[in-house]
């Protein structure tokens, strides 16, 4: 199965269990493509020891996820891209939409 996941929330334990729920999906087999949007795109310096998002993260990437980033919300915030936030655009975003069996937004 095809899964996109939309993150458009900072909050720590809302990413982490978005990125742990892709984690799990990976695990099945399945593809899984993540979007960052608004505040979503903070979540690489939001993390905690309890909700280690950057972990997850690296997991997800390494397992083969694929992590997009909306280019104005990273440059409205004054942040770069990077591996774990790369700057992308509403197009990447229609392609996850288009392409994916299911669609989850946290």
């Amino acid at each position: 199965m095809k899964i996109g996941i939309i993150i458009s929330s900072n909050d720590a334990e809302t990413c982490w269990n978005a990125l742990r729920f892709a984690n799990r999906c990976l695990g099945q087999k399945d593809e899984v493509r993540i979007f960052l949007i608004g505040k979503g795109v903070e979540y690489v310096n939001n993390g905690s020891d309890k909700f280690n998002t950057l972990e997850q993260a690296d997991k997800f990437l390494k397992s083969g996820g694929g992590i997009f980033a909306c280019g104005t919300c990273i440059r409205a915030r004054g942040q770069e891209g990077t591996e774990m936030c790369p700057i992308s655009t509403m197009n990447d975003m229609y392609a996850i939409v288009r392409d994916s069996d299911r669609v989850l937004t946290f």
